[in-house]
């Protein structure tokens, strides 16, 4: 599964750059993006030096370096190992409002081609957990309460040994800024998901799970392995 996303993620990259200067994309950083980001590291073909990146997502409250926070996972992960234009991190510190508004106002300088993202146990995107979602979320990057959910999958996922450590505030980009991209390659194993992705694809389009949202985008591409796919 995480092969096949990286060549289509790949493929999709070698076109945009053959066609513009430029490529400005999103990461995810969770152990389910793992495989996904070692095979796009591996691909060839793509110039890199041409592709600015973005995480989506960072929580409030850790020390600057804990290993926890998401951006130390894609420093690890792909960040470190590729050469990019540039990378744009989200420092929560000191201000997590302030940081947030400086983060969307990076996003709108120009046109955000791709997203590579997953879903959450709750059927989440991003941080955009049910009891915040908005899908006409007015910002762009804003700060969230984690809902005990949430919370719990980072503990399920081994990212933290308590739910008392993981933090309960997020900055996070919102729905509408996520979808409103060309191309969105969603990475979604292991049998945990299976429930939110059945909500995902035959429930209600709500906020309840918000990752229903992408059924209406026009370029997503979904990638399931036999433990996450409601329909094996």
């Amino acid at each position: 599964m995480g092969d096949a996303a990286a060549r289509d993620i790949a493929q999709a990259l070698r076109e945009a750059l053959a066609r513009q200067a430029a490529v400005r994309m999103v990461f995810a950083a969770a152990p389910s993006q793992a495989q996904m980001l070692a095979a796009l590291c591996r691909a060839e073909g793509i110039d890199w030096t041409r592709v600015t990146a973005f995480h989506m997502d960072e929580y409030i409250g850790l020390p600057p370096g804990a290993p926890e926070r998401f951006v130390r996972w894609l420093d690890a992960n792909l960040f470190d190992h590729l050469p990019f234009a540039q990378v744009h991190r989200i420092v929560p510190e000191p201000d997590a409002e302030a940081a947030a508004a400086a983060y969307a106002a990076e996003l709108a300088k120009a046109p955000v081609d791709m997203v590579c993202l997953g879903i959450g146990v709750n059927g989440h995107i991003a941080f955009n957990d049910p009891p915040v979602a908005d899908f006409a979320d007015p910002l762009d990057v804003k700060v969230v309460t984690l809902d005990e959910q949430c919370r719990q999958q980072q503990v399920d996922d081994e990212c933290f040994a308590r739910f008392e450590d993981v933090p309960e505030r997020a900055i996070t980009l919102t729905i509408p800024r996520l979808v409103n991209v060309g191309q969105l390659f969603c990475v979604v194993p292991g049998a945990l998901k299976r429930d939110a992705v059945r909500a995902t694809l035959h429930g209600p389009i709500s906020t309840a799970c918000p990752a229903s949202i992408l059924r209406e985008h026009p370029n997503c591409s979904l990638y399931l392995d036999a433990e996450s796919d409601p329909d094996v």
